[in-house]
């Protein structure tokens, strides 16, 4: 009596644990991303933890070294860069899955300002005038934005009038900093920045034309180590989904065609 009490008591025991999500079964996926792209795609990730039951961790920095540390071996499932350029570098170097490159978002570059100074001036006009006064933007070199407010700067013919007076951040995130905190009095930044709720209000606000500077394409890549992981793929499918694609418009992105 008590062996068969036992089997019954075991048997419900496991229909209620095998009926009750396990952490043990869970998987942790890692995604690279730029950091302009962040908040959007934790917003994403948050809804696609809850409807899935598996776990994203995000890492974020300027997509110039992202790339260089997936080169080098860092274990990233996927890629989600500001650009076009180095997703389609790993593909052709065999590390991105070949063929799952797409365009996932296309940026927008502003040019802003917190100096009560600049209340209800015109960015782009302070622009010309900048005097001996600090221009904030991301490192061109390794950050698709900064090389957009680069091109920016050089197709207004300002370049050469403005660099050595340039604070340049290592990503838009740290170009941000310098210019709400008075660092610089106008930063060039991520249209998708200026929706965030704890930024200071604006006291100047220009959204760059788009013929100033090539497109901000930003395109993601599945990275080898990922190839045959489930999870990513999905991930990456939510993320193309309407559900998906309606936190990235809500984010500030104009989305590809």
């Amino acid at each position: 009596m008590m062996r068969s009490t036992t089997r019954i008591a075991l048997a419900a025991a496991f229909f209620l644990f095998g009926m009750l999500p396990s952490s043990a079964t869970a998987t942790s996926i890692s995604i690279a991303v730029a950091s302009n792209f962040a908040p959007a795609i934790r917003d994403i990730a948050a809804q696609f933890e809850v409807r899935s039951g598996q776990s994203v961790r995000i890492i974020s920095a300027s997509t110039g070294k992202l790339y260089a540390q997936i080169i080098n071996g860092a274990p990233f499932d996927a890629l989600f860069a500001a650009d076009a350029e180095r997703p389609q570098l790993l593909e052709t170097a065999g590390q991105g899955v070949a063929g799952s490159r797409f365009t996932y978002a296309i940026g927008r570059l502003v040019l802003w300002s917190r100096n009560p100074a600049l209340n209800e001036s015109n960015c782009r006009t302070q622009l010309e005038n900048l005097g001996q006064q600090r221009l904030a933007i991301a490192n061109p070199a390794i950050a698709p934005y900064g090389m957009a407010a680069k091109e920016t700067l050089m197709s207004l013919d300002l370049w050469g009038r403005v660099e050595s007076q340039l604070v340049v951040g290592e990503n838009i995130a740290q170009t941000l900093q310098f210019v709400s905190s008075g660092n610089a009095i106008l930063g060039f930044i991520a249209g998708t920045q200026t929706l965030d709720a704890r930024l200071p209000q604006a006291t100047c606000h220009w959204p760059v034309p788009r013929e100033l500077h090539l497109p901000i394409e930003q395109q993601a890549i599945l990275l080898q180590r990922a190839a045959n992981n489930s999870v990513v793929a999905n991930f990456m499918a939510f993320l193309r989904s309407s559900a998906g694609r309606i936190i990235i418009e809500r984010h500030g992105y104009a989305l590809p065609n």
